[in-house]
């Protein structure tokens, strides 16, 4: 079975400034800053923010099912602020899917103001037993894009 899933932010900086988060190592050292409750830890294992890079995730002690995984960025592309990462070792891989990606994009949002744009992020999964997919939730991914938006927009012009 495949899925998908996403959601998105409306961010009141220019998708330039967010992709400067968003397109590297950045939203990694974000995150584990950030959202300590989240992710305990994200190790690079290899790379420096561009395709190929390899990130250990960890997962607060105590976190269900997952203690962690290892995910590899297969697509970093600056112009179309596109950023993808595919789960390469443990995580969702051990509960039975055969491919997890995320895919984080940042937009420009079309009008007078060129102080707006959109990120949003993207799960998309295939996996053996249905019943595993109703483990795939994207609500992790929003609340790093909220702490992302409400950083972004409390820093810019600063």
């Amino acid at each position: 079975m495949f899925g998908t899933v996403s959601d998105e932010r409306e961010v009141s900086v220019p998708a330039s400034e967010a992709w400067k988060l968003y397109g590297g190592l950045r939203l990694a050292n974000f995150v584990g800053e950030e959202l300590p409750g989240l992710l305990s830890k994200i190790h690079v294992v290899q790379g420096d923010g561009g395709v190929g890079t390899i990130l250990e995730v960890f997962y607060p002690p105590g976190t269900e099912g997952l203690m962690s995984y290892k995910e590899k960025f297969t697509v970093v592309d600056d112009e179309k602020r596109v950023k993808e990462a595919e789960v390469v070792e443990g995580g969702y891989l051990d509960l039975g899917f055969t491919m997890y990606r995320v895919r984080f994009e940042v937009i420009e949002k079309d009008g007078i103001s060129n102080n707006q744009c959109i990120t949003r992020a993207t799960i998309e999964y295939e996996v053996k037993d249905e019943a595993a997919a109703a483990l795939v939730s994207i609500q992790p991914l929003v609340t790093v894009m909220q702490a992302a938006a409400d950083y972004l927009q409390k820093n810019y012009n600063k």
